[in-house]
């Protein structure tokens, strides 16, 4: 009986230990093979951290950019709202939303306002006709329409990243290249923002807002597409839910609005440079408490997406999974090393 009692024990022992091992192997397994998957922004060439703008001459000037950070807060020139554009190959499309936010921001914030276009290793020429325009068609004065020039494209994450980063205006905001949302919406998006920064102690905190089209959800705007986009932008929303962020119903919208404590606390800690960013930025807020507003906007559909569909969806979905587990099993972190 007592020998019984023994080998019994003895085989438990043995079977724990066995489970401990498997355990132990499938962690590791996964932690390499999130590892290997995962991202980390490219270091910046040396001409990716200057800006160029044309003055009212049309020459081209060349200034060093300045990280955003508390000791520029206030030495942020008088700008209130900088705008970053991450373009790529966006010759054909841009001037259409240049048009409509430079009319915008001169009237609502006159001198007080830039727009920053990330070039992000385009072919077409974007930088040279970007500062063409800037000079010719709107007239503009040295320094309110700058571009970062990436001598290697990065990804639209890593052109939002880079611009974000470097802005001189006490709010960013990142808006996509082909004017798709109404630029006079970001007066929406600025007036959420400032409900959500007050603090009792009379210092801004972090806050966020961002565009939403899911009030769209039914019209002609999302109906019309194809079935195989809706089927992935579906599929997109559901990985999105079941990954964690369950109390925004639009992450993608290319129109999101931040706060100076905002962009600290968030975009030095961003990895993802593709697609998916936007996840891996609301991710970031959510887990420093930051609060997040979302505002219906309007928007519509524009031709020429840079976007390869199927394969950009795959990776997109790929890399949710990645920016989740990374988190979890402490790949990615979100704060500085002392």
């Amino acid at each position: 009986m007592t020998a019984g009692i023994c080998w019994g024990y003895i085989n438990d022992v043995n079977a724990f230990k066995l489970l401990a091992t498997l355990v132990t192997v499938a962690v590791a397994s996964m932690y390499s093979l999130v590892y290997l998957l995962s991202h980390t922004p490219r270091e910046p060439f040396s001409e990716e951290l200057q800006s160029i703008t044309v003055d009212e001459n049309g020459d081209r000037l060349t200034t060093e950019l300045v990280a955003v950070n508390s000791a520029t807060h206030h030495a942020s020139e008088g700008i209130l709202l900088s705008v970053v554009v991450p373009s790529y190959n966006e010759t054909g499309r841009i001037l259409l939303m240049l048009t409509e936010a430079i009319k915008y921001l001169e009237s609502a914030f006159p001198q007080k306002w830039e727009i920053i276009i990330v070039d992000d290793g385009s072919r077409d020429g974007t930088t040279d006709y970007c500062l063409k325009q800037a000079h010719e068609q709107f007239k503009l004065r040295a320094g309110e329409l700058r571009v970062i020039h990436f001598i290697k494209n990065r990804g639209k994450g890593g052109a939002v990243r880079q611009g974000m980063l470097h802005i001189r205006g006490k709010y960013g905001l990142f808006a996509d290249a082909d004017g798709a949302s109404k630029f006079s919406d970001v007066e929406k998006l600025l007036e959420s923002v400032k409900k959500l920064e007050k603090n009792e102690t009379g210092k801004d905190k972090a806050a966020v807002a961002i565009g939403s089209r899911a009030h769209m959800i039914n019209t002609d705007a999302v109906v019309k597409r194809s079935v195989i986009r809706n089927f992935l932008m579906y599929g997109l929303h559901t990985l999105v839910f079941v990954f964690g962020i369950r109390s925004i119903k639009d992450t993608q919208c290319g129109f999101k609005l931040f706060n100076k404590a905002a962009i600290e606390q968030i975009f030095p800690y961003l990895h993802t440079e593709g697609w998916i960013f936007d996840v891996e930025i609301l991710m970031l807020a959510i887990r420093k408490l930051i609060p997040i507003v979302e505002v219906p906007i309007s928007w519509h559909e524009v031709d020429g997406s840079k976007m390869e569909l199927a394969r950009d969806s795959i990776n997109m979905a790929k890399d949710l999974v990645v920016i989740r587990m990374a988190y979890i099993l402490g790949i990615y972190k979100d704060y500085r090393k002392i």
